[in-house]
């Protein structure tokens, strides 16, 4: 056996609590064998992969890697060849050298004589045997002809092989994947997976895959490992394995169907060019028109690049077309939000955002998150906000720009408010939060909805499990009851169970509020269980427009995406079978 690992635990000792995050785990994999491990968020899955890197300590039990003997007491020099035998490619790892492909593998191969990260000289007699052996390593992953392109302009999927290929310079015995290409489009998660398999192949290396999704287990393990609690509940052929999890999933609450629905956004005559230092063109809209309908949910499909993000953004108002309208029903009127107006604060208001980076504020209770939220988007914050701004001397036209700012990653908001001189201090002026007990009453019936207890209003981010953590973020945008969602890709990486559970809440978000949702996702059983409507894009355009099935079916073929074809009789882990 190339990996034994006997009686593992291991525990974390929290402020409040103590958490038993892998209870005497047991599991070998043979030498040139794909062990495939699932579980729910906080199964021990990510904690699991990380004292196998040598990256994490234990408590107690023992780790065999190729001979080599790791206890809890090992010796400095003992976890350093630990980590000399090991190589992990992490889900959200896009650490390149901003240099030509082959350069950021040759540095990892002359890494293994160095100890660090450099590149010989072209006069060095190691130079043509590093540059050679690089190349084999691009030749593994697919990217030989991509060897003289900067990393930072390659694709997501040619990204993540790259970083394969930098994982492989290493020599590993044992190569863990954590999570790999999860938050990827189905043909891009495609690539890396044919990747990973063609290299198990060719090198014969032992691989251990951490995945939420079971059709990423199904693709590529020989065998399986089902993590519950810190302990393994199940092991074996993957489909048997995948077949009992998969039977923890609740059944899907019913879409409320609304027929007829007026148009609640308009995508007038949009046109956008998105330019890439060294690559020219990279996304071309040409007169874009789409309805976004009153009260439904309405999902956008589409490969990598295809321009969903751009069009979010110019949607909610954050990105600026070169040409077009976004017009939004307020009342009786509608309001562009691609140009400047006074109501236009007003439909922001009635706007929630959530990205693929949702977060929450680890320093504050989700009592206090809500009251911070309401003082942004609450009932007559803007009036407010108005007043204090004619004392600080800000234009109205500036105060749109800084409430525009409220829907922006952190970064970006930061970067903005630099430039008008001004600092985040700023925000807490203009819009005071909630005081506590009015927090509480917006709070109520949106946890009910969201089927949350109200004693979570009084705990922190960490003492919540993940799928709390994902629902409590939804009552953050709901508490001040908008008129529109818009979900930026927030869900792709948590298990189906969780999924579930999450599809569900928006669903009866939807019912309860008549909330209009317009989200962007690449999982397509998430978008066929979920989606009133489909819309797939493509090349910056609209491909196909109408039941989420339907459209689903096209996205996945155009994607070529085998691994998503289930074996007949198998389960669908979301949506329809």
């Amino acid at each position: 056996m190339l990996l034994k690992v006997e009686n593992l635990s291991k525990v974390y000792q929290l402020k409040d609590r103590r958490v038993e995050a892998l209870k005497e785990v047991s599991f070998t994999a043979r030498e040139g064998e794909i062990l495939g491990i699932v579980g729910r968020s906080g199964s021990g899955k990510s904690t699991l992969l990380k004292i196998l890197r040598g990256v994490e300590t234990f408590d107690s039990g023992k780790v065999e890697i190729d001979g080599l003997e790791i206890m809890p007491d090992s010796d400095p020099e003992t976890v350093q060849r630990q980590r000399l035998v090991t190589a992990i490619h992490l889900q959200r790892d896009f650490g390149l050298w901003t240099e030509p492909a082959l350069n950021n593998v040759a540095k990892r191969v002359y890494s293994r004589k160095t100890g660090y990260e450099t590149i010989p000289t072209e006069y060095d007699l190691e130079y043509e045997d590093v540059m050679s052996e690089a190349m084999e390593y691009l030749k593994l992953v697919g990217l030989e002809k991509k060897a003289k392109q900067l990393a930072t302009i390659l694709s997501g999927g040619e990204k993540q092989r790259l970083l394969i290929a930098r994982q492989l310079a290493k020599k590993p015995k044992l190569l863990l994947l954590d999570e790999p290409a999860t938050m990827a489009c189905p043909a891009t998660k495609q690539e890396v997976l044919d990747t990973i398999k063609n290299v198990n192949r060719k090198l014969g290396i032992t691989t251990v895959v951490v995945s939420h999704l079971p059709e990423v287990h199904r693709y590529l393990a020989d065998r399986m490992i089902w993590l519950d609690k810190g302990e393994i509940r199940d092991e074996g052929v993957p489909e048997e394995v995948l077949e009992r999890f998969l039977s923890l999933l609740g059944e899907a609450a019913p879409l409320t169907p609304r027929p007829d629905a007026p148009p609640a956004i308009r995508v007038v005559g949009l046109y956008k060019r998105n330019y890439l230092v060294g690559t020219g063109e990279v996304l071309r809209i040409d007169d874009l028109n789409l309805d976004i309908r009153d009260g439904e949910i309405t999902s956008l499909i589409g490969s990598s690049g295809a321009g969903k993000t751009t069009l979010l953004k110019i949607i909610q108002g954050i990105a600026r077309p070169d040409e077009g309208s976004v017009l939004y029903k307020l009342g009786d009127s509608w309001v562009d939000m691609v140009e400047y107006s006074r109501e236009r604060m007003e439909v922001r208001r009635n706007i929630g955002i959530m990205y693929q980076e949702f977060a929450l504020s680890p320093r504050e209770t989700v009592l206090e998150q809500i009251g911070y939220k309401l003082g942004v988007k609450g009932q007559d914050v803007i009036e407010h906000a108005r007043k204090v701004a004619f004392d600080l001397d800000i234009s109205d036209k500036v105060l749109d720009v800084i409430y525009t700012l409220t829907d922006m990653m952190e970064e970006e908001a930061k970067a903005v408010l630099e430039k008008l001189g001004l600092t985040t201090e700023v925000f807490e002026e203009l819009f005071p939060r909630f005081p506590a007990t009015e927090a509480k009453k917006y709070a109520e019936p949106v946890f009910k909805v969201l089927d949350l207890d109200l004693s979570i209003l009084e705990k922190y981010p960490h003492q919540l499990s993940g799928g709390e953590k994902v629902r409590v973020s939804l009552a953050l945008l709901m508490a001040s009851n908008p008129k529109t969602l818009v979900l930026d890709e927030p869900f792709g990486d948590i298990d189906p169970i969780t999924l579930r559970g999450v599809s569900n809440a928006i669903k009866r978000i939807n019912a309860e509020f008549e909330t209009t949702i317009l989200l962007v996702s690449h999982h397509v059983d998430f978008v066929r269980e979920i989606s009133h409507r489909a819309v797939l894009i493509e090349d910056g355009g609209v491909l196909m427009d109408g039941d989420p099935d339907g459209v689903c079916d096209v996205f996945v073929s155009r994607c070529d995406a085998s691994y998503l074809k289930r074996p007949p009789g198998t389960m669908a882990p979301l949506g329809k079978a």
